[in-house]
């Protein structure tokens, strides 16, 4: 540079980190990827942890087969005066509500499978109700009125024995 010339402004050196340091922080986010992906369970491990769920839904489209196959072959309509033959969905319906709640009731007798279960015994109203209204003389004012009036009980309940922390 010669004395005539502009000077540029000096630039703050700012401290550069050594390169050991950036490593280890690169390593710290590879190490909490890791953990993430570890965190997230595969299907298999899923299942695995809660066998009761996944007994419960087995158990649903066992009896889902069960019924189409009766309705199909006509054993169930000859066999159940309640059964007509158009009304396989409300048993179907009837008997995967059977099934959630019955789980749910599983899950409170089991302190190693203890999780909540106000939505399971919600959905397993909705569907027990439903399908009880068509296969009996129910009007539906009646069964929806049970349906509803269960779940406001159901919630209360679960409100009230809610563990705190």
């Amino acid at each position: 540079m010669t004395e005539g010339e502009p000077r540029e402004p000096q630039r703050r050196n700012y401290e550069r980190r050594p390169r050991y340091e950036k490593d280890e922080k690169e390593e710290e986010k590879r190490g909490e990827k890791d953990e993430k992906s570890r965190d997230e369970k595969n299907w298999d491990e899923k299942w695995r942890r809660d066998p009761i769920n996944a007994g419960c839904w087995a158990a649903i489209f066992i009896w889902a087969g069960l019924v189409l196959l009766g309705n199909t072959t006509g054993w169930g309509p000859d066999t159940f005066r309640w059964w007509d033959s158009g009304n396989w969905w409300a048993i179907i319906m009837a008997g995967a509500g059977a099934i959630l709640i019955l789980g749910a009731l599983i899950r409170l007798l089991m302190p190693e499978h203890r999780r909540p279960i106000i939505g399971n015994l919600i959905m397993g109203t909705v569907f027990l109700g439903v399908g009880l209204e068509e296969l009996s003389d129910w009007d539906w004012g009646v069964a929806a009125a049970l349906i509803f009036i269960t779940i406001g009980v159901l919630i209360i309940l679960s409100g009230i024995f809610r563990k705190r922390k």
